[in-house]
């Protein structure tokens, strides 16, 4: 989704096509050779990498509202389980205007809680196939309370320093990697990618492993 198609509304338009996308194959991955300016653009400034020393620091960006993000998330899922493990993948949400704050809040706070693995995928089902409004703090608060979660516990994280600064440091790294759409990824510091520029998600993925390659050579 392009930060200009963030509203719930554009993005239910466009939702559909991000349902079809192709399945990625090892053997495309090897048969492409993915080009600087079309595929991929490398930064005029390289972002220091969070990833230890040995790993190549790979995010993906999204936000939890847009439909290409969820119809994304199964293939990223799975891309995760099945990567080397010199690679340190993340996720970071975005905010594009100070609405997406609470749900860039709420990832933090699973994250801060350790429940990203039992509750990431179930926010995304959430708001786009059982329809949940999860927009503001007090709709979140009553979806979490649903959930099984200590509410007390999540809404002393959700409004804490740490979440805070998580929120304005994500902020940081969409504004340093000219993040200008969702979902897409970034890798090495050096090096971003989306949808629009692959073609599909699938074949972002081939493109972020390419570019792995070459954060791996120095």
């Amino acid at each position: 989704m392009k930060r200009r198609e963030f509203s719930l509304s554009a993005a239910s338009a466009v939702a559909a096509s991000a349902l079809a996308l192709p399945v990625a194959t090892p053997a495309l991955a090897q048969a492409r050779q993915f080009k600087e300016g079309k595929d991929y653009r490398k930064l005029d400034k390289p972002v220091a990498p969070e990833a230890p020393a040995g790993k190549v620091d790979v995010i993906e960006f999204f936000w939890y509202a847009c439909p290409h993000c969820n119809a994304f998330e199964p293939t990223l899922e799975a891309w995760i389980k099945s990567a080397p493990k010199d690679l340190a993948i993340r996720r970071v949400p975005v905010a594009f205007n100070a609405s997406f704050v609470p749900l860039q809040k709420l990832y933090f706070t699973l994250e801060g809680m350790g429940k990203v693995a039992d509750l990431h995928a179930k926010v995304f089902r959430a708001i786009h196939v059982e329809k949940a409004k999860l927009a503001k703090d007090d709709e979140i608060m009553a979806w979490i309370a649903t959930q099984g979660v200590d509410v007390a516990k999540f809404k002393e994280i959700y409004n804490s320093f740490t979440v805070s600064n998580q929120v304005r440091r994500a902020s940081q790294l969409q504004d340093a990697y000219g993040v200008e759409g969702v979902p897409s990824m970034g890798v090495a510091g050096r090096f971003y990618t989306d949808g629009t520029m692959a073609g599909s998600m699938p074949v972002v993925l081939q493109v972020v492993e390419q570019l792995v390659g070459v954060a791996r050579k120095g």
